[in-house]
């Protein structure tokens, strides 16, 4: 004999309508029938919107992650939802945890296995200063590696200090021009790192 099971007791309807929110359009200039704005504000609108992530977890961090693309923080709704373990497919390398010296080569080879344009968030302590492991075997930070674009602080880090930094790489991406990575800066800053 089955007995009836109602899940919520006093069910909410959903107001869809206010509560969503549209990615925001770029500046431009709109009328009747017709939107005119720069390709570049597309492209970076367009990118900031669809990054897909690299996690590259060797210790606590890494948990938190997997606590903020858990259903209950939900990083797929900054449109990060797909987590790829192929760098050749992600453009956003996330180094959480202890990086040893023996795998800085490895971390900066998954770096250039990346296709441009890529950013790197170091998430926690370890990632970003070598955290307490003042030793010789820790690399003090994965900036003596590969260049990082944010940092995530903590030990370790909450999911939402995580999800704050994704949104700002997702800020850094929306508003960087496309001919960036062509620039004198930004090919001395490879070259400072061995990077061709």
């Amino acid at each position: 004999m089955s007995r009836p099971v109602q899940y919520n007791v006093t069910p909410i309807p959903a107001d869809i309508n206010n509560s969503l929110q549209v990615a925001p359009m770029p500046k431009g200039h709109s009328g009747e029938g017709f939107f005119a704005t720069k390709l570049e504000s597309v492209v970076g609108l367009a990118r900031a919107n669809s990054i897909w992530p690299l996690p590259f977890a060797t210790s606590c961090c890494g948990i938190e992650f997997m606590a903020t693309m858990g259903s209950h923080y939900d990083l797929a709704r900054f449109g990060s939802e797909r987590v790829g373990f192929s760098p050749r497919q992600c453009d956003l390398l996330m180094v959480m945890g202890t990086i040893a010296k023996k795998m800085g080569p490895v971390l900066k080879q998954v770096y250039l296995q990346m296709a441009e344009p890529r950013w790197v968030i170091a998430v926690g302590a370890c990632a970003s200063s070598g955290g307490i492991f003042d030793t010789y075997s820790v690399l003090q930070g994965i900036d003596q590696v590969i260049p990082v674009d944010v940092y995530v602080p903590g030990c370790p880090p909450r999911p939402e200090a995580i999800i704050d930094g994704v949104m700002r790489i997702q800020d850094l991406i929306h508003n960087e021009p496309l001919r960036r990575r062509n620039s004198d800066h930004y090919k001395a800053l490879l070259e400072s790192y061995g990077i061709q």
